[in-house]
């Protein structure tokens, strides 16, 4: 029997729980000293495909101004607007949850949340999230995107591990079945 491809959520966030300030800013995630890339070269290549919401990937377009940091991976941009593909992305209109389930039942290696609040928030409402690696920064914004949405849902994790970079803590979670 063929085993599933695993959906992993590997994002950064501030002490305080929050992934961007109220202005979309990383600013203060990238003045935290860290230890070579954190680790994400080598979670890199445990994955094949990446998932991200449209307001991530409107962000990765404005602010990395080298080329497109996703290109040797299948990349899915949800939004609910028209959109025209890419040579990188590949924009999905149609049901996540469905979209999200074909794509985990299909050959390959494990599927990357780049990130999205909102998208994240429907990811773990319909627990498809599979893992969580949360990166935190010794960091308090004391204000802005949070991590986790609040709303009427409850997840189970265990500890798979911990791993620290510097002054980067990583927690790695495995969703309970």
């Amino acid at each position: 029997m063929r085993k599933q491809r695993k959906l992993v959520l590997l994002i950064a966030t501030s002490l305080d729980g929050y992934i961007a300030t109220k202005d979309d800013s990383l600013d203060w995630l990238f003045k935290v000293e860290g230890e070579g890339d954190n680790g994400i070269s080598e979670f890199y290549e445990t994955v094949d495909t990446i998932l991200m919401g449209r307001k991530t990937y409107d962000w990765i377009i404005t602010h990395m101004t080298e080329e497109f940091p996703y290109k040797n991976k299948e990349c899915y941009v949800f939004s609910r607007q028209e959109n025209e593909d890419t040579e990188d992305v590949k924009f999905i209109k149609e049901d996540i949850i469905d979209f999200t389930n074909k794509l985990k039942n299909e050959e390959g290696k494990n599927i990357w949340i780049v990130g999205g609040g909102d998208l994240l928030h429907s990811f773990i409402k319909e627990k498809l999230v599979d893992e969580f690696i949360i990166t935190i920064a010794p960091t308090i914004i004391g204000e802005g995107v949070p991590l986790f949405k609040e709303d009427e849902y409850q997840l189970e994790l265990y500890l798979k591990g911990t791993r620290c970079f510097n002054q980067f803590v990583e927690l790695h979670y495995k969703r309970r079945r």
